[in-house]
């Protein structure tokens, strides 16, 4: 990170701004900041300031979070772009083309439970051997009844 002059420090969002304008809590921007997602710069008394086009940064995480991106993802997505510049939606084209097929394989995995959901109903506790969800072909028998596995791919 560069340093920035006392009149660039000036034209600088506070934390409260940032906050303010993305919808986003004080504690959660800290949060993104400790984590390599955002960053900022600090005076000599060592006060916070984000350039603005941290609002964007933090739109695209704030989406990316909605959609079930792992915060992992998304810190080695944004490392991809430049940060001295406002994301742009070509930038968001080509990170939003990253997890097209994780999210894919994720709906087409929750659309499985979903739809054999009503086969465990009636059975209100799970605790049936020979479960759909949870003890698949039966194959967990053998560690007795109820469930053991929430989705068969973890």
């Amino acid at each position: 990170m560069r340093k920035i002059t006392a009149d660039e420090f000036s034209k600088l969002l506070t934390v409260g701004e940032v906050a303010a304008r993305s919808g986003v809590a004080v504690s959660a921007l800290h949060f993104y900041e400790t984590k390599g997602l955002i960053e900022s710069h600090r005076n000599r008394g060592n006060q916070r300031r984000y350039a603005r086009e941290v609002l964007r940064r933090v739109a695209v995480i704030k989406v990316a979070q909605r959609v079930g991106v792992p915060l992992a993802e998304i810190h080695a997505a944004l490392k991809t772009l430049p940060q001295s510049r406002t994301p742009t939606a070509a930038d968001w084209g080509v990170l939003s083309e990253r997890w097209k097929d994780d999210l894919d394989a994720r709906i087409k995995r929750l659309q499985n439970l979903r739809d054999q959901l009503d086969g465990c109903i009636g059975c209100g506790c799970l605790s049936l051997e020979n479960c759909p969800l949870r003890n698949p072909w039966d194959v967990l028998a053998e560690e007795g009844p109820g469930p053991r596995l929430l989705d068969p791919e973890n």
